[in-house]
């Protein structure tokens, strides 16, 4: 087990008080035995300090075991989760401040409750491993939790981003184009564009972009694969790596190489400045306050807005998760994405961030997501027009479709709005999703929610949990739900018989 010194420091305190609670001492006794003062053995077991060899022979002593036995890094078996915790490299991978917590507290706390914490870090890593959990997945939870803590707002990159368009003259720019941000790294950062040989280089095939550091230039390799648009968003996140001077990054976004959380977080540093160079919010906000305004449901206008901006549905409802909160008070909300391959009832949702409360959807394991979401429902509209039957005298680029979705269970409502389009891949296409939850707030923010021709819906979780027994989109027998009514029947006659 490769430690650090703090960690070595509270595995020395978790042994040191472990074994004098199982000789039966208190710290005063302990301090009478071996000559060291009470608040230094506490300091000790907190793993505050670590005692010098003298101090550890002292203590050894004191609790008739040898100094090998006392200094070794091996945990004991109630403590196998912990040891398990330190290994993961967990507290020292992930800058615990920026969650709000003290690291020196959370280690009090592990020296505090040893055991009990130890069976509650056994639960969660016996969690991860029965869920499959890379370090990579909890990486990615880590950092949406962060996103999410914040409502997806960060104002010193957003200050940053304007900045760098003043310095570059671009902020009266209707939109920002590839050509402008080349130049910029071509002439102001000395880096060469290429293009990714996938006959040189096969395995880069799936890589949309590939930085290689380089002394006295570096070089940014491309796929061919990418629009206009996807490589104006890579080149202005490569930007943001050297405008915010962020260090530790990752080079590709391919998982493979994300090593440390820092990596992550520095390249969703970078991408968020991206995406506030590309879509500035002085130019959005006035946009969408005029769509809200609107007294009928509009979807020309957003997807006018994605058209003006140069972007892409994916990037500019993920940029509204950004604005919304911060400039419309709409702090329930959702994003998300699904995909589905045309002609199979398949629907994965591979993107999921979540603002104020757990919303629905959210990722379900094992189960079928509702036939009834717009999200989904779209993709099946997408399919038919994209099918081999289908006329083929117009293409389809992006559909637009919004639902206000009531939660059979919950009651609670929702406008989600869903675009959906086909992707490179072929057969593949994706929606990705944004939902407000209908309160007074958003209610009297959003002033088409009334109009009749936005389409109303009952929906729920998934087939499996739902009672709406008459539903023509069930394709999933309700077994959770009869389960639970089972149990709940079960607990009724329980009772009845106590009594």
């Amino acid at each position: 087990m490769a430690l650090n010194t703090d960690n070595i420091k509270l595995v020395f305190g978790l042994k040191l008080k472990q074994l004098r609670l199982d000789k039966g001492l208190s710290l005063n006794e302990l301090s009478q035995k071996s000559g060291l003062s009470l608040s230094y053995i506490n300091e000790i077991e907190k793993g505050k300090k670590y005692p010098k060899a003298d101090k550890i022979i002292a203590l050894a002593k004191s609790m008739d075991v040898d100094y090998d036995t006392l200094v070794s890094l091996k945990l004991s078996k109630r403590l196998e989760p912990i040891s398990e915790l330190l290994d993961s490299n967990v507290l020292t991978e992930l800058p615990l401040e920026l969650f709000g917590i003290d690291p020196a507290s959370l280690l009090q706390i592990l020296s505090d409750a040893p055991t009990k914490i130890s069976a509650f870090v056994g639960t969660l890593i016996e969690i991860a491993r029965n869920y499959n959990m890379s370090i990579e997945k909890f990486h990615f939870s880590a950092l949406r939790t962060y996103q999410e803590m914040h409502d997806n707002y960060f104002e010193d990159i957003e200050i940053e981003a304007e900045k760098f368009l003043v310095d570059y003259d671009l902020h009266t720019s209707n939109c920002i184009i590839q050509s402008q941000i080349a130049d910029i790294l071509i002439n102001q950062y000395g880096f060469i564009i290429e293009h990714i040989n996938e006959k040189t280089n096969p395995e880069f095939s799936s890589v949309r972009s590939l930085t290689i550091p380089g002394q006295p230039t570096t070089r940014i390799l491309i796929n061919d694969q990418l629009s206009d648009i996807q490589r104006t968003f890579v080149l202005a996140r490569e930007v943001g790596y050297l405008y915010l001077n962020l260090k530790n990054r990752l080079h590709t976004t391919a998982l493979v190489e994300d090593e440390t959380f820092e990596q992550l977080l520095n390249n969703f540093k970078a991408s968020y400045f991206a995406s506030a160079v590309i879509i500035q919010r002085k130019k959005l906000v006035p946009k969408l306050q005029s769509f809200f305004e609107q007294k009928t449901w509009q979807p020309t206008i957003l997807l006018q807005m994605i058209e003006d901006f140069q972007t892409t549905p994916e990037s500019f409802c993920y940029r509204l998760s950004n604005v919304l909160p911060k400039y419309f008070g709409l702090k329930n909300i959702f994003f998300s994405r699904f995909n589905n391959f045309s002609g199979q009832g398949l629907f994965e949702m591979t993107k999921e961030m979540h603002i104020t409360k757990k919303h629905y959807p959210h990722t379900v394991k094992d189960e079928h997501y509702c036939r009834r979401w717009v999200a989904l429902t779209i993709l099946n509209e997408l399919a038919e027009l994209t099918s081999n039957s289908a006329p083929k005298s117009k293409a389809v680029k992006t559909l637009c479709r919004a639902q206000r979705s009531t939660y059979l269970d919950t009651k609670d409502e929702y406008l989600v709005i869903s675009l959906a389009q086909p992707t490179a891949t072929a057969h593949l296409n994706v929606s990705v999703s944004m939902g407000v939850y209908l309160n007074e707030s958003s209610i009297k923010t959003i002033k088409f929610l009334d109009d009749p021709n936005l389409t109303k819906r009952i929906v729920n979780q998934t087939c499996e949990r739902c009672a709406l027994f008459d539903c023509r989109e069930r394709i999933a027998a309700p077994i959770i739900l009869q389960k639970r009514h089972k149990n709940e029947e079960l607990r009724k006659a329980l009772k009845k018989v106590i009594k």
